[in-house]
C-alpha cells in the first residue's frame, strides 16, 4: 500500500465483500443489497483499488488480513 497509508472500506464496501466471501455473484449482491448490479461493482470496484488488488478474491484475502472485514 503506498506509504503504508491506513485503508478504510466504506460500509457498503465491506458489505459487498461478505457477499463477495461468500461467493456471491455482482447480481445477487445487487438484488441482496437493494441496488443495481452496477452500483455493487462500483462498490467493488472500489475496494479492490483501495486494497490495490487485481481480482475480487485476492481483495476480500487482503481485506480479511488487514483486518477490514
Amino acid at each position: 500500500m503506498a506509504g503504508r497509508q491506513r485503508v478504510v472500506l466504506s460500509q457498503q464496501e465491506r458489505q459487498c465483500f461478505r457477499w463477495v466471501e461468500k461467493g456471491k455473484l455482482s447480481s445477487e449482491i445487487g438484488a441482496i443489497l437493494k441496488v443495481s448490479e452496477n452500483t455493487g461493482n462500483f462498490h467493488v470496484k472500489n475496494a479492490m483499488r483501495k486494497l490495490e488488488t487485481t481480482s475480487r478474491t485476492q481483495c476480500v484475502v487482503k481485506a480479511r488480513r488487514l483486518p477490514l472485514i
